[in-house]
């Protein structure tokens, strides 16, 4: 079981909506769609579901070219971030309407939907209509509905969005479960980098309607092929610093210099264009080399366990998120450190040239 894109574009008047894209899903597989909102990640889904007819290219589904197939004859299924149910029908008749569209018997849709909704925390809500439910349970109706169908290829749109933290993260770990074990092809769009990196499975970034890189997620993240890559996968997002490379050492702006890292000593001399994540931004330094850099401190943000910082570096705005709780003024000078190994070089065109040396653990 396969669902491939070839070519596929979507165009509404004279804006591209999906510029030419080439996908191949497999059976069993967890995609994520990541980007940051009108990135293309609905638009993509609907081409792949039936709902859109793409402008170039085709849907190639189990080698059947299935473009103009409409979607209500497609194994497919979908959930929105904004839950959709049946108002006048039960919990329970929600759940087992794909069902009873496909003829199933009364014992075997009494089963899945029992079972269905355990997973869900939907049992004691059984009986009760939509409207009578909390917008984080109709929205568990609504995933209900498509993962008690067992299409072929499950579409979820941003779905776990309205839901309470707790549920969220059990869903996370259960969702892929289920759809490897039933052979479905799983695509999940969000705009969260963690919530990617948790799904695990494959990953395709997208940007202004590109998908900049596909693969499996860890690789995505860890060595991104450009820039544009590296922006997506990356929240708070990635920091970025012109540098410098002469003979054998690196310059950092006008502060910094550090030897080139084995990895990058083939270079040209030039420049490039040096990015870190905000995790490996520190506020003291801990291993010998580690550079420094002087900026101010615009803003801050405690998580509990965390401090996000939010800095000006010459007039450019970086983020670090540092562990533990630091009381510090905005509008401060704030020295802030960071180990060569983590830091991630490209081209002028935002190729990646040289990945960190400690990507691997990254």
């Amino acid at each position: 079981m396969t669902l491939v894109l070839e070519g596929v574009s979507k165009t509404v008047g004279a804006d591209t909506h999906i510029h030419p894209t080439d996908l191949e899903l497999q059976r069993g597989t967890m995609n994520v769609l990541l980007g940051p909102t009108l990135s293309g990640k609905t638009t993509l889904m609907r081409l792949m579901a039936g709902l859109d007819v793409p402008a170039t290219g085709r849907v190639i589904w189990n080698g059947d070219d299935v473009t103009g197939v409409r979607v209500q004859d497609r194994k497919v299924a979908m959930v929105y971030q904004q839950f959709i149910n049946y108002p006048s029908m039960t919990v329970y008749d929600n759940i087992a309407s794909p069902m009873r569209l496909l003829g199933q018997s009364r014992k075997e849709i009494d089963a899945r939907v029992r079972e269905t909704a355990e997973l869900m925390q939907l049992t004691p809500m059984l009986k009760r209509k939509p409207l009578e439910l909390s917008g984080g349970q109709q929205q568990r109706c609504a995933l209900a509905r498509a993962l008690v169908k067992n299409a072929g290829l499950v579409l979820l749109d941003e779905p776990l969005a309205n839901l309470d933290y707790k549920l969220r993260e059990e869903l996370r770990a259960e969702i892929p479960r289920i759809f490897e074990e039933s052979g479905s092809i799983f695509v999940y769009a969000t705009t969260e980098p963690e919530e990617a990196l948790l799904l695990g499975g494959n990953t395709a970034a997208l940007w202004e309607g590109r998908v900049t890189q596909f693969g499996l997620t860890p690789s995505v993240y860890r060595r991104p092929v450009n820039a544009t890559t590296a922006r997506v996968f990356s929240d708070p997002p990635m920091n970025f610093l012109t540098v410098n490379k002469r003979g054998h050492e690196l310059k950092f702006g006008s502060d910094q210099t550090t030897p080139v890292p084995a990895g990058a000593a083939g270079l040209a001399d030039g420049e490039y264009t040096a990015g870190f994540r905000p995790n490996h931004l520190e506020l003291a330094p801990h291993v010998a080399g580690t550079m420094r850099f002087d900026t101010k401190l615009s803003v801050t943000e405690i998580t509990g366990s965390e401090t996000f910082v939010h800095l000006d570096h010459h007039g450019a705005r970086w983020v670090g998120l540092v562990h533990g709780v630091h009381s510090l003024q905005p509008g401060q000078d704030l020295s802030v450190y960071l180990d060569p190994a983590h830091v991630y070089l490209f081209a002028k065109d935002g190729a990646l040239v040289s990945a960190a040396p400690y990507a691997e653990a990254a």
